[in-house]
């Protein structure tokens, strides 16, 4: 076992570190209601990581609104039941919960959506690097979500462009998950 791993572990059993409470709810970026309900089978061995492609962001008040712009757009312009994303990340280092856990996506299509958690990063990183406090927050959901049961302990990080046609998650972001101890091609 890990030594990140044993110490999450043992965070959980004294209940402590697996509140997941570095997350963002939905309720304090007003998200609106979902209309999702199809359920993810746990834990999830597979973790897509994208990126929108669009806006940046880097304060809670611009990216909790960065965050209803996705959501607005997969809503009422794509007719989806939710924002696409199980998280979104911001440049603010925090994460913003999408359909969480628990609710099977629309972010890689219908092979990878229902035994994947989609993780994207808000903004475009073609041309650069996200800064080091989002590539940490999303590091730590992963952690939390092992520690939490909602991903395998040997859980897969695929980038976007690994499991479809596209150039998400961006060359530079590409980059950068490559090195974690979990990517996998």
């Amino acid at each position: 076992m890990s030594n990140m791993l044993f110490a999450w572990t043992l965070l959980s059993l004294l209940g402590l570190g697996t509140s997941c409470n570095f997350v963002v709810p939905r309720s304090e970026w007003e998200a609106r209601p979902s209309e999702c309900y199809q359920r993810l089978q746990h834990p999830v061995r597979y973790v897509v990581i994208s990126h929108t492609a669009g806006s940046t962001c880097s304060s809670p008040a611009s990216c909790e609104q960065q965050a209803r712009n996705v959501q607005n757009y997969h809503m009422s312009n794509l007719d989806w039941c939710d924002v696409a994303y199980n998280f979104l990340i911001g440049e603010d280092g925090h994460v913003y919960e999408g359909r969480g856990w628990n609710i099977k996506g629309d972010h890689t299509g219908p092979t990878w959506n229902p035994i994947s958690i989609g993780i994207t990063f808000m903004g475009n990183y073609m041309e650069r690097v996200p800064p080091k406090r989002a590539l940490r927050a999303a590091l730590n959901l992963l952690e939390c979500g092992v520690a939490q049961g909602f991903l395998r302990p040997n859980y897969e990080v695929k980038g976007h462009r690994d499991v479809q046609s596209t150039l998400s998650p961006g060359d530079q972001l590409y980059e950068v998950i490559q090195h974690w101890k979990n990517y996998r091609e």
